[in-house]
Order: structure tokens, then sequence, then C-alpha cells
């Protein structure tokens, strides 16, 4: 392949796999040329920038609302506008093969791709696809998914194929000694247990978190690593006293969390795919706190497939207290056969050779161009 076109935006969720994708490419491809189709206002618009070599390009998209509304008339216009716009930056690119990962920008990229005969693969990160891979399926010649379940919500798509996500493989080459190193703790084997609510934080979680502290004094042989969000941190950090708990570290947010991923041994988060793909690749215990606020409450069907499978263990953030949360915690990494069970069955339900997985799907798409 020489040149590969990818499109994904909104959140990280849908830009994180996308960029661990051209990666992935890049280590098979040294001399590839890539491009991306996002949105101007999106988060895509600040990070891709960022990840290397990559021709951006932008067109303007919104999504339609769940409930009747005049505003749907004006996103079928700008939808419109959109495919005829991705259709020259298409044409002017050229790309051997179009892989999209989701969010509203995805939907006029590769629908513009399929009309204009260039090999496309849509990958949903999610158990239960969003509106635009389930527009999408019936178009594209692949739909990837991530986790097991997707299938029966694609009925129209024209193929599917298992293939996980391709932050999965970007995180089995992380350095656990480089995220013992980053906290404080190259010269402990203590178990970790780390704590995060996402890259802005989840108050929810934090009152829990804060409430179950006092525990923490009869786990000693465990390093707690909790991630408050940046804006969390100051209120956090303002109401507890680190120095009570010598086994706790607090931080406002972590750069380098594959590393420090790879370095634990239990995860407490949101169920976000990126997240469920990390873990699963590593094969580490997680509880998880699905979002209420999200599409379709989608974070829910991703951590009950966890919890269905003992890779994980779920509690409803309506259900989430401080108790909760240490019982669930003690349950796992008070007895280390659970634990060694759990493992096992988080990393059968991973794919860390997702990426080598669309590689090779691409590569197959990428001859029919020629």
């Amino acid at each position: 392949m020489k040149k590969v076109m990818l499109s994904g935006g909104g959140t990280g969720g849908h830009i994180y796999p996308a960029l661990a994708l051209a990666d992935a490419v890049r280590r098979r491809h040294p001399d590839v040329k890539l491009g991306y189709i996002g949105t101007k206002e999106g988060l895509e618009s600040r990070i891709v920038p960022k990840a290397g070599e990559i021709s951006f390009f932008d067109v303007e998209i919104q999504g339609f609302k769940r409930k009747i509304s005049l505003d749907n008339v004006e996103t079928i216009a700008k939808f419109i506008r959109a495919v005829k716009k991705c259709k020259e930056y298409i044409r002017k690119f050229s790309p051997d093969v179009m892989v999209g990962t989701g969010g509203y920008v995805s939907g006029p990229a590769l629908y513009a791709a399929t009309k204009l005969g260039v090999p496309t693969l849509i990958l949903e990160p999610d158990v239960l696809p969003g509106l635009t891979t389930r527009f999408l399926s019936r178009y594209v010649n692949v739909t990837a998914i991530s986790l097991t379940g997707s299938e029966k919500y694609l009925t129209k798509a024209k193929r599917i194929l298992h293939t996980g996500n391709p932050r999965g493989t970007e995180v089995i080459h992380a350095k656990k000694e480089a995220g013992r190193a980053s906290l404080g703790l190259a010269d402990s084997d203590k178990p970790i247990v780390l704590i995060f609510g996402g890259s802005r934080g989840a108050k929810p979680i934090n009152d829990a978190v804060e409430s179950m502290l006092p525990q923490l004094t009869k786990a000693p042989d465990i390093h707690f690593v909790y991630v408050t969000g940046e804006v969390h941190y100051k209120d956090v950090t303002d109401k507890i006293d680190t120095d009570q708990w010598p086994n706790l570290i607090v931080k406002p947010f972590i750069y380098n969390m594959p590393d420090v991923l790879a370095a634990s041994s239990m995860v407490i988060s949101r169920a976000g795919a990126t997240t469920l793909a990390e873990v699963t690749a590593l094969g580490v215990p997680a509880v998880l706190i699905p979002s209420p606020y999200v599409t379709n409450n989608h974070q829910e069907l991703n951590a009950r497939l966890l919890d269905d499978h003992n890779a994980g263990r779920m509690i409803l953030e309506k259900e989430l207290t401080g108790e909760r949360l240490w019982e669930t915690i003690s349950e796992v990494m008070g007895n280390h056969g659970h634990h060694r069970q759990m493992s096992e069955a988080s990393r059968k339900l991973g794919r860390p050779d997702a990426a080598e997985v669309i590689l090779d799907e691409l590569e197959k798409l990428s001859a029919t161009r020629r």
C-alpha cells in the first residue's frame, strides 16, 4: 500500500484507534503516505497534526438529533455538502484504501469513498454500533468489529470481520518498567491498582474513591494510583491529605497511559472502547463503572461483556459507593487464583493482533484497487 486515508472524530475513542492503525501501517510500509479526513472543530483537528506526517483535510458535519427536529434538515444538507467535499479530497489524495473508525465525520468520508470505487473498511470500537457504522455497513467492503456481540446489530453489513481494536496492538508494546518508573515505583514490586475516570476524570468515581480512602491502610502491599482528571485535581487534593496514605499516588493526568496500564495489576475505570481494548490485550482485570451519559448507554453494554465473561466487574454509577468499590477491589486483589482467572478471561476477549489483522485485510482490499 502506498496511500491510506483515515477518518474518525469527535472523541478519543474514534481518533486513537485510527492513529494506532496509522502507526502500524508505517511499521509495515515505511514509505506510506497517510491522509485523514476530520472536522475543524473536533478533537481530531488538534490530535492528528501532532501524530506525525499525516495530511489533514477538514469538512463540516453534525450528527442527527434522535428526536424529530428541524436541525436534521440542516444535518442532511451538511452531509450532502460534506460528501461532495470528501470526494474532492479523495480524488486529490487518491488512496489505495480508506478506513473509518467512527464518529459523524466517517459517514460522508467513507460514503464518498464507496461512490468513487475506493476499497473501504469501517471499524466499530463498541459493542453497540453507532448510527454511522450502521449506516455505512451496507456500503463499505468490510465492517470490522472490536468486540463480540456487535454483529447482531449489523444485519445489513456486506461483510463482518472480528478484528479487535488497534489500540490493543499498540498497548502490548508498552514498557512495564517505564510505567513504574514514571510513578516513582521503579524499586518496588508491589502490585498497582490504577483508578481513573477518562481523560477529564469523573466526579462520581472521585467521590467513591474519596469515601474509600480510609480502607487503604488495610492493603499496605498494594500501590493505589488515583488519576483525578485535571479539572478535578485541585478539589480532590484540597480535601485529602495524601501523607496519610503512603501507598497512594494522586495524579491529575497520565500521559504515558499504555506504560502505566502495562504495569498495573487491576484497573478501575469507565468502560470506553479504548480502555476495554487495552485491558483485554494486556489481560488486566477491571472494575468498570460505565458512564450513563453516553449515546445509547453503550458503555454499559461494553462493561457487561467483560462482566459476563468474568474478565471484569461492572458497577453501575447509581450503585457506586466507596464501600462497594472497596469490596470489589478486595475480592479480586485478595485472591490470587481469582485474579489469575479474570486475567486469563480478559486475554481471551482481547485481540493484541488487531492492527495486524486489519492491515492484512487492507492489503487484500488495496490489491483490488490496482
